[in-house]
């Protein structure tokens, strides 16, 4: 992890508006901008298909063109970097993809919500206000990890909403009011234009109110880019005319080291990195996010550290889940679980959390593989019915194996019969309606 002592921490986005709205009027956007605005008037140059179908192809061009920078955008501003100057140093073949994963997400979102509203249209309504309203939080996802299924996991989006906190409501009334930018310009400046000329104009509208949008979601994705999983790149610019410098002494102690770590590591010094790493979380306090998360990162470089990396997967674990990070603990586990397949963890009410999350997430197989021996490894203990009631769930609702599910159910009967868990699994397991 990059870090530099002289670098304030961001301020908050509504500090900077100013700045995403004159980020497409920096030389090469605003060029790019243009170029692809002006490509509208080329629909004629394709002689052998009719002008509306020309033109039709040619929209969707510069829409895709303009998507992909704004991805671009997004990723990199991420990543700290806010001068399209510097844009030419970074790139990614994932970006290319991106723009077609939105649009599968939107199409699948809306045929979600017009099931809804057949159903019954207050739902529909319903519907179509949560998914705006965590449609920004989608793209966050999407561009962090690049997976069409995060971005459309439920437990994703809400950890992303999450991490941003209570400014992520502001966040999406400022890109409301953007996405309605384009429209509210074009119906002041076109009745006083006509021919061809408009096309470009309008094109250019809403390329420029989108790449706003992209700069602003950028920026936010900065300001928790560590919870997100991202490193500020060398040389990025974070706020040059910051006030001062509010960090703690204990925040700009922890800095310094992880740029000790990162340039041992550079280095190909693994030996000095550890034992920085190891020396900070030994002396910091126990709950000290930063130092344990950091000599994770170093032990999961070192392969003959197999067995350390997992006794501190048990400890750091649970720290992320208290601090409700749990997607960064599932992708502890995960790495844990690949260094070794027997790895679990001992605290039983960890255990069903992590499920949870798991569950929440949508992956059903997850869950079951957490949650595989609970009740021989705690034996006794007074989680097991959530945990059999969890597995049914899983089974039922996730893989459609009521068949499976059935023992759970008989066991939950003999040993806890008057529970509440024994009830919802008798609930989910009740004989379908007669037809």
């Amino acid at each position: 992890m990059i870090a530099r002592d002289s670098l304030p921490p961001p301020p908050p986005f509504w500090h900077r508006l100013n700045s995403f709205f004159a980020f497409p009027f920096q030389m090469r956007p605003l060029a790019y901008g243009l170029v692809l605005s002006f490509c509208a008037l080329l629909y004629e140059g394709i002689f052998f298909l009719p002008n509306a179908l020309a033109l039709v192809l040619i929209e969707i061009g510069i829409m895709l063109a303009a998507s992909r920078y704004g991805f671009k955008i997004i990723a990199l501003g991420a990543r700290g970097i806010r001068d399209s100057a510097d844009f030419g140093r970074e790139s990614s073949d994932e970006w290319t993809y991106l723009p077609w994963k939105l649009f599968a997400i939107s199409l699948a979102q809306a045929f979600l919500i017009g099931w809804l509203a057949w159903y019954a249209p207050i739902l529909g309504t319903v519907g179509l206000f949560v998914m705006s309203f965590t449609f920004p939080a989608a793209v966050i996802v999407l561009v962090q990890s690049g997976s069409f299924f995060q971005a459309m996991s439920p437990g994703h989006v809400i950890d992303a909403m999450r991490i941003i906190g209570w400014p992520y409501a502001l966040l999406c009334f400022f890109l409301f009011l953007l996405s309605s930018g384009a429209q509210i310009a074009l119906s002041m400046v076109l009745p006083m234009l006509d021919g061809r000329i408009v096309l470009p104009i309008a094109n250019f509208a809403f390329i420029y109110f989108g790449w706003v949008m992209a700069s602003l979601l950028g920026y936010v994705m900065f300001q928790h880019h560590e919870a997100f999983g991202y490193d500020a790149v060398p040389g990025s610019d974070i706020d040059s005319g910051a006030p001062a410098d509010r960090r703690t002494p204990e925040q700009i102690a922890s800095q310094r080291t992880d740029a000790e770590v990162a340039q041992y590591i550079t280095e190909g010094d693994l030996a000095a990195a550890l034992g920085t790493a190891y020396e900070a979380q030994r002396t910091a306090a126990s709950d000290d996010l930063s130092a344990q998360r950091r000599y994770h990162r170093v032990l999961a470089l070192m392969p003959d550290k197999k067995d350390t990396m997992l006794d501190q997967a048990r400890r750091f674990i649970p720290l992320l889940m208290r601090r409700d990070l749990a997607s960064e603990a599932l992708k502890v586990f995960k790495a844990c679980r690949e260094k070794d397949k027997a790895f679990s963890l001992d605290d039983p009410a960890m255990v069903i959390a992590m499920a949870r999350a798991e569950w929440r997430n949508g992956d059903a197989h997850a869950t079951l593989a957490l949650l595989s021996g609970f009740d021989k490894r705690f034996r006794g203990h007074e989680a097991i019915p959530q945990a059999y009631e969890l597995a049914a769930r899983a089974l039922v609702q996730g893989l459609g194996r009521s068949d499976m599910a059935q023992p759970i159910l008989t066991t939950m009967e003999a040993r806890y019969p008057d529970s509440e868990q024994t009830q919802e699994v008798r609930w989910l397991l009740r004989p379908a309606p007669a037809a």
